[in-house]
């Protein structure tokens, strides 16, 4: 699953790929709660993001659809 988290005050975004969507919000939320200064994600390539808690503007997790694609041809 895709996952991005915004940076505030800039138009950067970070894209990251997460196999386990529940695992990656609920590490979002613990950080907020504990109130932890870095927040540090790994994706499925292996590559580890390190984020400043306080810098996130925004996370949005884009979920798999199981649904398939139709496509329509003309002159059928």
């Amino acid at each position: 699953m895709k996952a991005r988290i915004g940076i505030a005050d800039t138009d950067r975004i970070v894209d990251l790929e997460v196999e386990d969507t529940a695992a990656f919000e609920e590490t979002i939320e613990s950080a907020f709660s504990t109130e932890q200064a870095i927040m540090w994600f790994e994706d499925t390539k292996g590559r580890r993001v390190g984020i400043p808690r306080a810098r996130i503007a925004f996370v949005e997790v884009e979920k798999r659809s199981d649904r398939s694609a139709v496509g329509f041809a003309s002159g059928s």
